[in-house]
């Protein structure tokens, strides 16, 4: 009988599952990612989940822009922190000196395969701080122009590659903007969003850059006389009636997909907008999109990257446990990015923008070598995604480029605005 009972038990304790072969390690994941960025992560979140038993992400998309940055500022100091989230490169002068990212080491980063030479120098650049690494990037995104190809063929500026011939150089794009005015075909030869300073925050310091100019150097905000130049740059498209005044987000695309607008500046990420009208037939025209032409003497572009960061918290720090699982989610989500391409992203993993997968995606394989000269905001308190400098530009540059204010006194009181905040 003993023996039987012997028998009886052993076998129940075969039959129960082992911890250790059902043991999860579960991360809390905050994201501000809403549109097609959030069905796209949404995907890789659950396919991660799907392939990796012994981790769940557990996630949460929260509320874009200051909302987000204070709930995780907030958190942290009360130990309620996630265990990963997403993070605006810009943001990192603002958060690094106050403490609220919990920097790597090497040998966590070496832990889980994550090597600096694997992603883009200048957002890698971006996320390091006295030699220490403060997140991992995902992604680069940054303006682009859209174009109709179909007007810009009847205007002879474009190529037989189907590429814009003829843009570069600020003379030489202003007259193609006269070609395209006078094909009669559109009511603007290019869109911009006009109404709003995030979006002219991005021309604007595009255009600064191209200048060689730095828009903050030392204890200067805007030196010289690159800004006015900038401005007015920007103020002449508006003025000579190239591009609309005061013009919304949403009206700014629709001038371009009706095609009312030859050419239009916006952020890769609406490269979706135009697939999709393109699939269902209701664009009515080929497009494209190239990196922003050089006008001013040098490419560079605005730009800025998602990236992944875990907040620090003296009153509940990371488990090791957690962190293991946390770095295993970053290498998997950029060695995976090529879906997150097809919001119009350029991915920061450089071995997915090398793949022949990636190269075959259009028109995103034309204009990736913009990350080669990209150009992130100032490393200051003053910048980053809804900063200081968002609010100046909307105050001061918006008004100027549409006939409110003039484009030195505009520059002198965005300095001035700026230099008390210092």
């Amino acid at each position: 009988m003993r023996k039987l009972l012997k028998l009886a038990v052993s076998a129940a304790i075969a039959l129960l599952p082992s911890a250790a072969a059902f043991a999860q390690t579960d991360i809390t994941w905050w994201d501000f990612l809403s549109g097609g960025d959030g069905v796209r992560m949404k995907a890789l979140i659950k396919e991660f989940n799907d392939t990796h038993p012994d981790i769940k992400i557990n996630a949460t998309t929260l509320e874009w822009g200051v909302p987000f940055y204070t709930k995780v500022q907030t958190s942290a100091a009360v130990g309620q922190q996630p265990d990963i989230m997403t993070y605006h490169m810009s943001r990192y002068p603002l958060a690094v000196p106050t403490g609220i990212l919990r920097p790597f080491t090497d040998e966590e980063l070496a832990s889980a395969g994550i090597k600096k030479e694997n992603y883009v120098d200048a957002a890698w650049k971006q996320a390091t701080f006295d030699n220490k690494v403060y997140g991992i990037p995902f992604d680069v995104h940054s303006i682009v122009l859209y174009y109709n190809k179909t007007i810009l063929k009847e205007a002879g500026l474009l190529g037989d590659d189907g590429l814009p011939k003829g843009l570069d150089g600020l003379d030489n794009f202003n007259a193609a903007l006269d070609k395209i005015k006078a094909t009669g075909k559109v009511e603007y030869p290019l869109s911009l969003h006009t109404d709003e300073g995030g979006s002219m925050w991005r021309v604007f310091y595009t255009l600064l850059s191209q200048q060689g100019a730095k828009f903050i150097d030392g204890d200067q905000i805007l030196p010289g006389d690159a800004g006015v130049k900038a401005l007015k740059t920007m103020a002449n498209w508006v003025s000579s009636g190239y591009s609309p005044k005061l013009i919304s987000y949403e009206a700014s695309i629709a001038l371009f997909t009706s095609g009312k607008a030859a050419m239009h500046v916006n952020g890769v990420w609406e490269v979706p907008t135009m697939t999709d009208l393109a699939k269902k037939g209701e664009l009515g025209f080929e497009w494209g999109a190239i990196e922003i032409p050089n006008l001013l003497g040098a490419q560079a572009t605005w730009a800025d990257s998602h990236s992944f960061a875990v907040p620090n918290s003296e009153s509940k720090p990371i488990t090791p446990e957690k962190l293991k699982a946390v770095l295993q989610v970053i290498a998997w989500m950029n060695e995976h990015s090529i879906s997150w391409a097809s919001a119009g992203h350029i991915p920061a993993y450089k071995p997915v923008t090398d793949s022949k997968e990636f190269k075959e995606m259009q028109p995103n394989a034309t204009y990736a070598k913009l990350a080669d000269t990209a150009v992130f905001d100032p490393v200051s308190k003053l910048a980053g995604v809804a900063g200081p400098i968002y609010e100046a530009t909307q105050n001061f540059v918006v008004p100027a480029l549409n006939g409110q204010l003039d484009p030195e006194d505009a520059i002198d009181q965005m300095r001035e605005e700026l230099q008390s905040q210092q």
